[in-house]
């Protein structure tokens, strides 16, 4: 009865872990349609715009990779971040057209996050988890 009802609760964990992917997927196809409808609305796309649609191609990405692996990869994650940040500091320059020394802190948030890749980076390939790992 043990073995049964583990069974019944992995496929209801299975069934709401695919229905909640397919959701959080359908919500970036769904905004990143939006935002490049109101970009040909407007008849140009500024360099924000841009920025907005390659923060949705990587969740998307990061969405699909996770679906086929059932692994976060957190390296997506941090090139959102990092292109998040990139598209607050262009807006924020755009619209005040003049640099000051509190923009310096989202370029070392940047840096921060470009170290945090690195280490990461490096420490999947040093010490691959187990079940990366070849045979």
């Amino acid at each position: 009865m043990h073995k049964k009802i583990d069974r019944i609760g992995g496929l209801l964990v299975d069934g709401f872990h695919y229905l909640a992917l397919f959701a959080i997927g359908g919500t970036i196809v769904w905004s990143a349609t939006f935002a490049f409808i109101d970009m040909t609305g407007r008849g140009h796309a500024s360099i924000e715009d841009i920025l907005l649609l390659f923060i949705y191609l990587e969740l998307g990405a990061m969405v699909g990779i996770y679906f086929k692996t059932n692994h976060m990869p957190v390296r997506f994650l941090i090139y959102v971040g990092i292109t998040a940040l990139t598209r607050l500091l262009v807006g924020d320059i755009a619209a005040h057209h003049r640099l000051e020394w509190g923009l310096l802190v989202v370029p070392g948030a940047i840096l921060l996050l470009a170290l945090a890749n690195l280490v990461v980076r490096y420490s999947s390939a040093r010490f691959p988890s187990a079940s990366t790992e070849s045979p």
